[in-house]
């Protein structure tokens, strides 16, 4: 990377965050998340298709990205995505659930998924100013002396 490069991208990534590129989020209309993951960071979108000057537009209320942490760069592409541990993608699964039949999930080419995909391929740091922060301690082990199974024949959910 030259100088040169890398003075044109910031002023990219500083023109793309800045007024009035971004719209004020509207509570009232539904939001569309774009997500993208590659060997090197995570991107994500979120838009909202707001009336500007009597025409419905789509437009960024956020941009979001960091880089990918060493122990997740183990995982191949198909697993990239969902690399997040169980107990996480539980409280997802329980926050969005009253959402259920008013949200719809697409797969999306990386071709396509511009604003996501070009995100990810110069994440920010991982340091705590990132809004996408993760921090760096592996997760916490549970010795296995201290599961116990109550009743088998129960369903989780």
């Amino acid at each position: 990377m030259t100088q040169e490069i890398i003075k044109a991208y910031e002023k990219i990534r500083k023109a793309l965050t800045e007024a009035p590129l971004l719209l004020m989020k509207d509570w009232n209309i539904p939001f569309k998340l774009y997500i993208y993951e590659c060997g090197d960071g995570l991107g994500e979108a979120l838009h909202q298709v707001q009336i500007i000057d009597e025409k419905p537009t789509e437009g960024p209320v956020c941009y979001i990205s960091r880089q990918i942490k060493q122990t997740e760069s183990i995982y191949g592409s198909t697993k990239g995505s969902a690399y997040t541990p169980n107990r996480h993608m539980l409280r997802w699964q329980i926050a969005i659930q009253e959402y259920r039949g008013n949200m719809r999930i697409a797969h999306k080419e990386g071709d396509i998924n511009k604003n996501a995909d070009g995100l990810t391929r110069w994440a920010f740091d991982n340091t705590t100013d990132n809004p996408a922060y993760v921090p760096l301690e592996a997760e916490p082990q549970i010795p296995i002396e201290s599961i116990k199974i109550t009743n088998i024949e129960s369903k989780f959910f």
